[in-house]
């Protein structure tokens, strides 16, 4: 039991790892939380016009998700944890992103770190939710719609891969977080008022 709790704490302190932060202090850009969304992602530090500071924290954020599955899934059966326990670890890897201890639980809304988790769970999984992700925003150019689109797809997905077993309710409780974490882009969506990918907003001093 303890071995599985601290497995747990593990998964969320590593998807706490602000990537969106610490790439735009070593890079020597504005703190992605004063600009823009002021939302600690990947988009919103494109904003800045860096595409490579995006694509860093993209990578960052989408890697902590997997590699938090990945060390469970390596290290459970040495340790004696049951392979249930991957579904919270999944999930409080996820929610390390979106509550981040090191940011007073003021984090980003998922995507990268969702999908990293996915990758870890289920390749097939991640691939799909991947390529859906991909035709909405080539269309749209908002990757906020993308975003909306895969997560409401993803529990569907997930079931005919995985069955009902605990890893598809907590990816399930994931796109419900993520679909929430994106209401306010919903409105603007709705009011035609949402920033398309490429429309560059200059960051406030």
């Amino acid at each position: 039991m303890l071995n599985a709790s601290l497995a747990i704490a593990l998964a969320y302190l590593i998807g706490s790892i602000p990537f969106a932060v610490v790439v735009s202090r070593v890079m020597r850009l504005p703190d992605p939380r004063t600009y823009g969304s002021s939302n600690p992602g990947a988009t919103n530090v494109l904003r800045t016009g860096n595409k490579i500071a995006a694509l860093l924290t993209l990578t960052g954020d989408a890697a902590k998700g997997c590699v938090a599955v990945v060390l469970f899934n390596t290290f459970a059966p040495r340790l004696g944890i049951d392979m249930t326990v991957v579904a919270p670890v999944a999930l409080l890897a996820f929610l390390g992103h979106v509550y981040p201890v090191w940011l007073r639980f003021k984090g980003g809304k998922g995507v990268a770190t969702a999908l990293g988790v996915l990758l870890a769970l289920n390749g097939w999984l991640a691939l799909s939710t991947l390529a859906l992700w991909i035709v909405v925003v080539a269309v749209s150019r908002y990757s906020s719609l993308g975003a909306i689109a895969a997560a409401a797809f993803v529990p569907f997905a997930a079931y005919y891969l995985l069955g009902w077993e605990p890893v598809t309710w907590a990816v399930t409780a994931m796109a419900l977080i993520l679909i929430w974490r994106h209401h306010v882009n919903i409105g603007k969506l709705l009011r035609g008022e949402e920033s398309r990918i490429g429309e560059k907003r200059a960051p406030q001093s």
